[in-house]
């Protein structure tokens, strides 16, 4: 079976942080966000990230550092094996994991 591993930055600003690092089965298809969801769905449901496009059709929501570029994490393709780094955005308050204080 194919996947892909995440390394997710985890933690807040009072706790600090840690990578975690979690192996997702690989999906055509795929975006990270679902990937995510995965990892809430079938490892660790308090793993918090921000979105709104599965609810409420609106985006820009997901941005996240994705090896340390800036992306959404709903529109970044997954690849089979590969690895991915995860970390919220820098120069914003930081809430837990890789939600982000938006303005």
């Amino acid at each position: 079976m194919s996947t892909i591993k995440l390394s997710v930055l985890r933690g807040d600003a009072k706790q600090g942080s840690e990578l975690a690092e979690y192996e997702v089965p690989y999906m055509e298809g795929s975006s990270l966000l679902d990937c995510i969801f995965w990892i809430r769905e079938h490892i660790d449901p308090s793993l918090s990230v921000r979105y709104s496009c599965k609810s409420a059709n609106a985006c820009k929501e997901c941005m996240a550092l994705v090896d340390g570029k800036a992306g959404y994490l709903c529109s970044i393709r997954a690849k089979q094996d590969t690895s991915v780094k995860i970390e919220p955005l820098k120069g914003r308050p930081w809430l837990k994991d890789l939600t982000v204080e938006m303005e």
